[in-house]
Protein backbone atom coordinates (compact mmCIF):
# COMPACT_ATOMS: atom_id res chain seq x y z
CA UNK A 1 0.00 0.00 0.00
CA UNK A 2 1.20 3.54 -0.52
CA UNK A 3 1.54 6.23 1.83
CA UNK A 4 -0.59 9.28 1.57
CA UNK A 5 2.26 11.50 0.30
CA UNK A 6 3.32 9.73 -2.65
CA UNK A 7 -0.54 9.56 -3.74
CA UNK A 8 -0.92 13.46 -3.61
CA UNK A 9 2.56 13.95 -4.54
CA UNK A 10 2.99 16.52 -1.18
CA UNK A 11 2.58 16.56 2.32
CA UNK A 12 -0.71 15.53 4.27
CA UNK A 13 -1.40 16.94 7.73
CA UNK A 14 -3.73 15.15 10.20
CA UNK A 15 -6.32 17.47 12.35
CA UNK A 16 -5.92 17.19 15.84
CA UNK A 17 -8.90 15.29 17.19
CA UNK A 18 -10.70 17.93 18.77
CA UNK A 19 -11.11 19.87 15.27
CA UNK A 20 -12.53 16.20 13.86
CA UNK A 21 -15.69 17.58 15.97
CA UNK A 22 -16.51 14.54 17.14
CA UNK A 23 -20.46 14.02 16.90
CA UNK A 24 -20.59 16.21 13.99
CA UNK A 25 -20.17 15.98 10.28
CA UNK A 26 -16.89 16.20 9.44
CA UNK A 27 -14.62 15.37 6.52
CA UNK A 28 -12.46 13.18 8.32
CA UNK A 29 -9.60 16.30 9.25
CA UNK A 30 -7.53 14.97 6.37
CA UNK A 31 -6.04 18.31 4.87
CA UNK A 32 -3.81 18.66 1.85
CA UNK A 33 -1.73 21.38 2.37
CA UNK A 34 0.25 21.89 -1.19
CA UNK A 35 -2.02 22.40 -3.67
CA UNK A 36 -1.57 25.17 -5.53
CA UNK A 37 -4.05 25.31 -8.07
CA UNK A 38 -7.13 23.92 -6.69
CA UNK A 39 -9.91 23.28 -8.89
CA UNK A 40 -13.44 24.21 -8.46
CA UNK A 41 -16.42 21.24 -8.42
CA UNK A 42 -18.48 20.94 -11.22
CA UNK A 43 -21.85 23.05 -9.52
CA UNK A 44 -19.16 25.65 -8.10
CA UNK A 45 -17.31 25.91 -11.71
CA UNK A 46 -20.68 26.27 -13.54
CA UNK A 47 -21.87 29.57 -10.86
CA UNK A 48 -18.68 31.03 -11.28
CA UNK A 49 -18.29 31.01 -14.61
CA UNK A 50 -22.09 31.49 -15.55
CA UNK A 51 -22.86 34.40 -18.25
CA UNK A 52 -24.21 37.34 -16.17
CA UNK A 53 -26.71 39.97 -17.95
CA UNK A 54 -24.25 42.88 -17.89
CA UNK A 55 -26.15 45.24 -20.59
CA UNK A 56 -29.26 47.50 -19.15
CA UNK A 57 -31.50 46.20 -22.60
CA UNK A 58 -30.50 42.53 -21.47
CA UNK A 59 -31.67 42.76 -17.52
CA UNK A 60 -34.63 44.62 -18.27
CA UNK A 61 -35.92 42.51 -21.34
CA UNK A 62 -39.67 41.10 -20.47
CA UNK A 63 -40.25 37.60 -21.70
CA UNK A 64 -41.41 36.39 -25.33
CA UNK A 65 -45.14 36.80 -25.86
CA UNK A 66 -46.40 34.23 -28.07
CA UNK A 67 -49.35 33.74 -30.00
CA UNK A 68 -51.70 31.69 -28.86
CA UNK A 69 -51.88 27.96 -30.39
CA UNK A 70 -53.88 27.18 -32.66
CA UNK A 71 -56.91 25.02 -32.42
CA UNK A 72 -56.51 21.26 -32.08
CA UNK A 73 -57.45 19.07 -35.20
CA UNK A 74 -60.70 16.57 -35.03
CA UNK A 75 -58.52 13.14 -34.41
CA UNK A 76 -57.32 15.31 -30.62
CA UNK A 77 -60.22 16.24 -29.38
CA UNK A 78 -60.12 17.79 -25.21
CA UNK A 79 -62.70 15.80 -22.76
CA UNK A 80 -62.62 17.54 -20.12
CA UNK A 81 -65.59 16.02 -17.60
CA UNK A 82 -67.93 18.24 -15.65
CA UNK A 83 -67.63 16.56 -12.66
CA UNK A 84 -64.38 14.30 -11.62
CA UNK A 85 -66.07 11.37 -9.16
CA UNK A 86 -68.19 10.18 -12.28
CA UNK A 87 -65.40 9.71 -14.44
CA UNK A 88 -63.86 5.96 -13.37
CA UNK A 89 -60.02 6.47 -12.89
CA UNK A 90 -58.69 3.73 -14.17
CA UNK A 91 -60.65 1.08 -16.71
CA UNK A 92 -61.13 -2.55 -15.17
CA UNK A 93 -58.67 -4.84 -15.92
CA UNK A 94 -59.59 -7.68 -18.44
CA UNK A 95 -60.74 -10.92 -16.70
CA UNK A 96 -58.99 -14.05 -17.94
Amino acid sequence: MSSLSSMFGCGAVMAPPQALGIGKRSDGGLTIVCSSRPKKKATAHHMKTRPRKSQPWDINRKPTVYDPMPPLPPDWTLIIPADASSVPDAPPPPSA
